[in-house]
């Protein structure tokens, strides 16, 4: 059986006892509804502007969220991989920041942001920017001396050596702190969101709160638990789709990395 049929008979088989399990009287339909129901409410949820604004500002804040930690993680780790010096002067800073949770800081974000897209924007990027780091820096490290050897001895200049050599090698590497912090930046705009909020009134798009907000405001009190379920539905479907085109990059552009050799 090839992958995408094996996905299809389980996700059909887990849908399938759901629907056993929601329609058998064993748990309250109203707080486990069958899929069948939720089936009926993501239908018109996709006909809903409203709720395909809040979906759009998700994704978009999502976009600028990764762009930025892959724009300051990527130098960064640059920088420290090539220079143990500076990356031992700040390491005490970095090992007590890479552990504090985003989620903790929302209540700082608060104060400091405002309830705003810029606020789960920046949280976002706060998490997603040390995985990319991590991979960044540990790669640039683990550059064989030869490659750099053979570069010195063409009398290529650094700039020419980082360009030629460097950056094809570690490349893999920083994809994968990439794909890592993609998961890690949807996760927490939708967590954001559904704690904190993040609207603004600066015109239609941003006024909504996104596709957190829309889950936590239909799910309040319990009062429609099925369209909070299709809600996050939805948000799973969305990182499925970035995995996937992620996934398709790797490995159709970067294929040459051992990882991909291995599999």
């Amino acid at each position: 059986m090839s992958r995408l049929v094996r996905n299809i008979v389980g996700t059909v088989g887990v849908l399938a006892v759901c629907e056993l399990v929601g329609r058998s009287g064993l748990v309250n339909p109203e707080f486990l509804p069958p899929p069948t129901i939720i089936g009926a409410r993501l239908t018109e949820l996709l006909n809903d502007r409203g709720f395909s604004l809040d979906v759009v500002q998700s994704v978009l804040s999502w976009a600028m969220a990764l762009a930025i930690a892959v724009a300051l993680a990527v130098p960064v780790g640059i920088i420290f991989g090539s220079m143990p010096l500076v990356r031992s002067a700040f390491s005490v800073v970095v090992e007590f920041l890479r552990p504090i949770p985003s989620v903790a800081l929302i209540p700082l974000a608060i104060i400091a942001i405002q309830t705003n897209p810029e606020m789960k924007i920046s949280l976002a990027v706060f998490g997603a920017f040390w995985p990319i780091l991590f991979n960044t820096m540990h790669a640039m490290s683990d550059i064989e001396p030869v490659q750099i050897n053979t570069a010195r001895a063409f009398n290529l200049s650094r700039f020419r050596t980082l360009l030629s050599v460097k950056l094809p090698s570690i490349t893999p590497f920083v994809f994968t702190g990439v794909r890592i912090s993609a998961s890690v930046a949807l996760i927490l705009i939708i967590s954001t969101e559904i704690l904190a909020g993040g609207g603004n009134d600066s015109d239609e798009l941003w006024e909504r709160g996104g596709l957190g907000t829309y889950i936590e405001t239909v799910a309040a009190g319990g009062a429609r638990v099925d369209l909070a379920i299709a809600g996050t539905f939805v948000a799973g479907v969305i990182g499925v789709v970035i995995n996937t085109i992620f996934s398709q990059i790797q490995r159709r552009w970067i294929n040459w990395s051992d990882g991909d050799r291995n599999r």
